[in-house]
Order: structure tokens, then C-alpha cells, then sequence
């Protein structure tokens, strides 16, 4: 018998059904399907003609079967140069947990993602197209980011930045921050992002972690109308690095240092050569415990998997507009950046809050930039939708073909909503989920298959993903660990200076096998589902289930707009469940409320598992990308050390957790 957490009823609304009654009720209602045009112009269907495979079963076989096979035709359709080729695509001599990419090669990645279109037609496309809160427009062509980018190398250069060094980037979502990310690289340094609303603190620990050489930072950005000004946070934390050499500040509103420096340099710059496979990314990642964990990644690495996942999962064509939420100081920043530029398509940078001066904002970026692809939360998604479906039909929406969707996992109402009252019942929610340890996605949605509820269509290309109890058997239509059983190109290479913690992290609970953290299940139809966190799991009197399990719950009364679930100790039932409601607007939360709410738990979830307490409160704590942090919300709420909170856009969030605790 498996003693997987396997939760033994996943519900839908207020209906709760078994796994089979769930496989049964969804089978056959797939709510989008992909047209003939669709799947004959894609991405997918031109690389398995030109590899002579029959379907897309064959093609993740295959990719997973014979690993370096599958990342060198990677490489060519993503026509990836190398300066010196490489003598050995993958070296696994130190084992799966330690591989070698691209041995030998010499390539910088800048030299793709630019270089190479000097004298093409792409010189002339947009790269980037931005907005500000304000509303101003900016955009970038191929060949003017490229000589951007060239003048930034110049200038780091003239500064004494000297390749391998670490250049911290501490800057708002505006075109300068992708010029100073590919000058740092291109001149052989290690980019390191950091979160546009980091205090000083949380900067000087990661730039003092990488014993960094410069900071780029920006005097100031705006949210909500109100300045926040970046340079004294940026100077606070500069004091606390005894490495830091220099400060480079970029002022939006006028003349300074830097573009006076930037000014003396030439269009035209040379490209370091690098090693295929050195570091030129270091992106810390927030942990539970202890200070936070630099993954590092390459130049064959990060970059290839995101282009690969945007053209595989996301089929992002050369003629196409990707618009991403997001910070670069979270992965997907650079992601966007690295696979927008290696396919040639355009991405949009917007500098603002996405629901002011009113709730159409986001909409309306769609229609004026033309956004085809649109990379949106499901917390946001939950949040947008008490202002109702007038904002999104406000917009011409024309430009959209598919959404994106990464963070966490969906609940089916606010999933339906972008798909039938956003997306017009039309336009995929192409599912997406992985890490920063990863570079992307295991699981994402692809243009070739037919879609249900918050699924996934199954693992990228490339990436031999399970699911698996504790012993590391496969398991199918029960819940379990998602894990990798094979290297896959973006994987990071290690922690920066802490090998045995990135061997602890993930390749030490089930021998040989990544485990990512993640609850997992693969229903009868083949679809993929995430269900939660493997620590937020909660066990109650006997009983495991995910959070997003109760919060479906929650979310399906009509004066529910978001909702979130911890287990807090019990003495009896080992856990007792705690709730946390935000709710729609003109609701009021009181002891009637929270009596409904208790029943329709119980009703759903039966008596065991009634909630000890259900709160409401006027936000929950959550990162820029809109990921709820339960982890930081359940030590809120006992008085304990929530670990590193720095990625927090909230804080002030758990002013009223803690309050919540102080009645109990």
C-alpha cells in the first residue's frame, strides 16, 4: 500500500469527487482544442517533421531517452553559435547531480541573443517595448539595444569590471536594466539580479554572498503615483559591501555620471569569450530556513532552456509580442529577456502597479503594445476579477493568442474566468511550472494539445519528469513527488560556494532523483496537474491535503475573492487548520460569514477537518510575482521566524496575520 500523501478527493467548486469521479466529469470536456492551422504552423510540429517523428509521445520519449541527442538539435533550431565547438555535449563523470555542458566550447551567450543579427532584417525589429505608470512609451530596436549594450560594456570596461566578477543590478523594470544585464555579460562578468523592492539589507547579504564588484541601480521608480526612490536604498546596503568597488546609478529624470560615461563609448564592442558552460548568471532564491541560495547558471544553460521552453511550450514566433509580470529580480525577468532574444521576438517592460490609475490598466497595455502572449498569475488573476469583466472588455484584445501562467496553482473559477471572460473562450491558458533552480518549466501546456482546468499537457521536451512516492516508484492517478530522473541543460550548476546545500537540497531525499517539492498527480487522460507545495502540505487528524484544496473551497462562496490555508500545531489532531480570507468588495466580514464559510468546509472536506479559526484580512503575504507565501504566513501567524521575507511586495501583510494571532 502507498503511503503517498496522495490526497484522496480533489474538488471542483463545492462538488467533491474522487480521482476517478474527477478523470470521469472531465473527460471529454476538454474546454479548448488546438485548430489544424494551429498545430501545422507550430513550433512542435516543424521540429518532430524535421526529426521524422510521428507525435509528440515519441518527441518527450525521445528527448528524455537520449538527453545530449536532444539539446544539440536544441542548439540548431535555435541556430546557437559557437565560437570554439564543443568536443562533448554532456559529460556525467561526476554524476547526474554535477554534469559538464558543452565541454571544451567557447560561446557567449550576448553574441546570440545581438551580435549575430548585426546586418540582418531582425536588426531593424522591436526588441523591447516599454511603458511606465505615467504612460510613457519607449521602444528598442534590435540594432539600438545592441549599441546600447556595446556602450555598457565600454563603460563597465572603463571602470576596471573585469570578467568573472560579480555586477549587482538593483533597477525597475525599464529598458536600461537589459542594457546593464547584457553589458555585464558580454564583457565576461556574473549578472546578479536583485529585487526592485529589496530594502538595504536583503541587497547587501547577496551582494556581500557574491563579494560583488559594482551595483547598477536607478534614482528612482513610481507605484501608484508615489515616488520610491532606489538610490539611498542602493548606497545603505553599498556601505555594508566591503568588495563593491563602484555604484552606477542611471537617473531617469536627467544627466548624471553614467550617461555622461556611456556618452564617450562606441557603438561597437567586442564580446568576451567565455567557456560554453561559465557562470554568467548568479539569481538568489528565498529559503525556508538559513540565507538565501544563489543557483548558478551559464551561458549554454539558462538562456538555451528559455528559449527552447518559449518556442515548445509557449510557441513564441519571430513575428510575435511577450509581455511577462514580473520583476527582474525573479527569474522570469531574465527568462523573457534571454528567450525573447533568441528567437527574435519583442518583449514589453511595463514600470507600474498593473491595476492603476484604474483595473483596466493591464488590458490596455495588451491592446497598445499588441501583445500576444501575456504571462499573467493566478493570484492576479484572483485579484482582478472582483472589479468584474468590464475592465478586459474595455481593451481590443485582438493581438492575444495565448496566455501564460506560472506562480502557483490555479483553482478552477478564476482559471474559467480568464478563459471564458478574458480569453473568450478561445485563447489557451498554456500552463507553466518549474523554478529558478530549473531555468523554466518541467511542466508547461504546448500548442498541440487539448486543454482542461488549471492542467499542465505533461513535462517539456527535455525534462524526464515522475511522479513518485517516497520510495521513488512511479505512481499514476495518485498524488505524489514530482521529481527529474535525468540532467537537463538549465539546470544550475550548483549554490554559489555551498555545493553540499545544493546536493541537499534536491538530490538527497530520494536517491538520484531531483526532487523538486511539489505534490503532483497524472490523471487517466495523460493531464498533469500541480497541486501545492510538498511543505504546505497539511495533516489533519490523520488526513493529508493541499492547501489549494480548502482554498478552492473557500474561493467558491460568492463573498470569497482570495483565500489561503495553513495547519497550525494541535495537540490532538496533530494540525489544525487556519484560514485566511480576503473578500470582495462591499463584503462584510462577520461571525455570520465566518459560520458559512465553516459549514461549507465541513460540507466539502467533512467534520474532521473544520477550520480552527477562519480570518479576514485585507491582504495575505505574497512576492512581486503574486505567489502567496504560506510558509511566511503560517510563522506569522505562530510567532516564528519566517526565515528570509525579503521577496516580499507586502510586508505590511502580516501586520494583520499577526493581529489575527493575537485574538486566538
Amino acid at each position: 500500500m502507498s503511503t503517498s500523501p496522495g490526497w484522496e478527493k480533489l474538488r471542483i467548486g463545492k462538488i467533491a469527487m474522487t480521482h476517478d469521479e474527477v478523470s470521469t466529469a472531465l473527460s471529454g470536456s476538454y474546454l479548448w482544442q488546438p485548430t489544424a492551422r494551429q498545430i501545422a504552423d507550430s513550433h512542435l510540429t516543424r521540429f518532430m517533421r524535421r526529426h521524422a517523428m510521428a507525435s509528440l509521445e515519441e518527441l518527450l520519449r525521445r528527448s528524455s531517452d537520449d538527453v545530449a541527442w536532444f539539446w544539440q538539435a536544441v542548439f540548431e533550431d535555435l541556430s546557437i553559435r559557437f565560437a570554439k565547438p564543443y568536443s562533448q555535449l554532456l559529460d556525467l563523470s561526476a554524476g547526474a547531480a554535477l554534469p559538464r555542458w558543452c565541454v571544451d566550447g567557447v560561446m557567449n551567450i550576448v553574441a546570440n541573443c545581438l551580435d549575430r543579427y548585426a546586418g540582418t532584417p531582425t536588426d531593424s525589429r522591436c526588441a523591447i517595448r516599454f511603458e511606465n505608470e505615467a504612460g510613457d512609451v519607449d521602444t528598442l530596436t534590435y540594432a539600438q539595444l545592441r549599441a546600447l549594450v556595446n556602450r555598457a560594456a565600454g563603460a563597465l570596461g572603463e571602470l576596471g569590471i573585469k570578467p568573472g566578477e560579480v555586477v549587482g543590478v538593483f533597477m525597475p523594470m525599464v529598458p536600461q536594466i537589459v542594457a546593464a544585464m547584457l553589458a555585464i555579460i558580454k564583457i565576461g562578468g556574473i549578472f546578479l539580479p536583485l529585487f526592485s523592492g529589496y530594502g538595504a539589507p536583503a541587497i547587501a547579504a547577496r551582494l556581500n554572498d557574491a563579494q560583488a564588484a559594482a551595483l547598477f541601480t536607478s534614482d528612482a521608480c513610481v507605484r501608484r503615483g508615489k515616488t520610491i526612490h532606489l538610490r539611498p536604498i542602493a548606497d545603505q546596503a553599498a556601505a555594508m559591501v566591503p568588495t563593491l568597488r563602484h555604484v552606477i546609478a542611471w537617473n531617469s529624470a536627467g544627466d548624471d555620471p553614467w550617461r555622461k560615461l556611456l556618452s564617450r563609448q562606441s557603438d561597437r564592442a567586442p564580446t568576451h569569450a567565455t567557456a560554453a558552460d561559465d557562470p554568467m548568471m548568479l539569481i538568489y532564491t528565498s529559503g525556508t530556513t538559513g540565507k538565501p541560495k544563489g543557483a548558478i547558471h551559464s551561458h549554454c544553460g539558462f538562456p538555451i532552456k528559455a528559449a527552447q521552453d518559449l518556442l515548445h511550450g509557449f510557441d513564441l514566433h519571430a513575428d510575435e509580442t511577450l509581455f511577462w509580470l514580473t520583476d527582474m529580480g525573479w527569474m522570469m525577468g531574465p527568462w523573457q529577456v534571454f528567450g525573447t532574444l533568441l528567437i527574435g521576438a519583442t518583449m514589453v517592460l511595463y514600470d507600474g502597479a498593473t491595476d492603476y490609475p484604474g483595473p483596466e490598466r493591464l488590458w490596455k497595455l495588451v491592446q497598445r503594445h499588441r501583445v500576444t502572449t501575456l504571462g499573467i498569475s493566478p493570484t492576479l488573476v484572483r485579484s482582478l476579477m472582483p472589479h468584474g469583466d468590464d475592465p478586459p472588455r474595455s481593451a481590443d484584445l485582438s493581438s492575444l493568442q495565448k496566455f501564460g501562467s506560472t506562480g502557483e496553482p490555479w483553482n478552477p473559477t478564476p482559471w474559467l474566468w480568464l478563459f471564458e471572460k478574458v480569453g473568450g473562450g478561445s485563447r489557451p491558458i498554456l500552463n507553466y511550472s518549474g523554478g529558478t533552480e530549473i531555468s523554466g518549466g518541467i511542466l508547461g501546456s504546448n500548442i498541440l494539445t487539448g486543454l482542461k482546468p488549471c492542467s499542465f499537457s505533461g513535462p517539456l521536451p527535455g525534462m524526464a519528469v515522475d511522479v513518485v512516492d517516497e520510495s521513488g516508484q512511479s505512481l499514476r492517478g495518485q498524488v505524489g513527488q514530482l521529481v527529474i530522473r535525468k540532467p537537463w541543460i538549465g539546470m544550475t550548476r550548483s549554490f554559489w560556494n555551498d555545493t553540499p546545500r545544493y546536493l541537499e537540497t534536491y538530490w538527497s531525499k530520494i536517491p538520484g532523483l531531483w526532487v523538486h517539492g511539489d505534490w503532483a498527480m497524472v490523471d487517466s487522460d495523460g493531464l498533469w496537474y500541480i497541486l501545492g507545495r510538498s511543505d504546505d502540505t497539511l495533516k489533519i487528524a490523520g488526513k493529508r491535503l493541499g492547501p489549494a484544496e480548502v482554498e478552492s473551497v473557500l474561493v467558491s462562496h460568492a463573498a470569497v475573492a482570495e483565500a489561503a490555508a495553513i495547519g497550525v500545531p494541535d495537540d490532538i489532531k496533530g494540525q489544525s487548520l487556519v484560514c485566511f480570507c480576503i473578500l470582495h468588495p462591499g463584503r462584510t466580514g462577520d461571525a455570520n460569514l465566518q459560520t458559512e464559510l465553516r459549514e461549507l468546509l465541513i460540507s466539502a472536506l467533512g467534520k474532521p477537518l473544520a477550520p480552527r479559526d477562519i480570518f479576514f484580512v485585507a491582504d495575505l503575504p505574497r512576492t512581486r510575482n503574486a505567489k502567496i507565501m504560506r510558509r511566511v504566513l503560517r510563522a506569522a501567524y505562530l510567532g516564528q521566524d519566517a526565515g528570509d521575507v525579503s521577496a516580499l511586495e507586502n510586508p505590511g501583510a502580516l501586520k494583520d496575520v499577526q493581529f489575527s494571532r493575537n485574538k486566538t
